[in-house]
């Protein structure tokens, strides 16, 4: 089994059901004590800033900043840089504990012995 897991969230509000998958796979991942890194990346950039994820909703589902707080707690929130540059995102705007970074970094994480990567 994997002690590493790390989720690329590329779907934000435009896919609600995917976007929801991603975050709670990672908040069952973190309650399983799970290493979780949680990468933003497409329309879940918007995630990163303060108050977004409280506009999210999807019946059903745990509430996002919930999710979102857990994994801050317990995990990694990694705001893609490309992303995050194409929408005016800067790392003053983020929530904090949140933090920018690039594909070489991604790379490096998902690349790790027992590391298990998905994409939502």
């Amino acid at each position: 089994m994997a002690n590493k897991l790390v989720i690329k969230v590329t779907a934000g509000a435009d896919a609600p059901e995917r976007c929801s998958q991603a975050f709670t796979v990672a908040g069952v991942a973190l309650a399983s004590g799970v290493d979780v890194s949680v990468w933003l990346t497409g329309e879940s950039s918007w995630f990163a800033l303060p108050g977004r994820a409280a506009e999210f909703e999807l019946p059903h589902a745990a509430p996002l900043p919930d999710l979102i707080d857990a994994i801050l707690a317990g995990g990694r929130l990694t705001l893609c840089t490309q992303c995050a540059a194409r929408r005016g995102i800067a790392e003053k705007d983020l929530i904090e504990g949140v933090r920018i970074a690039g594909a070489q970094v991604f790379v490096q994480e998902i690349m790790t012995d027992g590391t298990q990567a998905l994409v939502y």
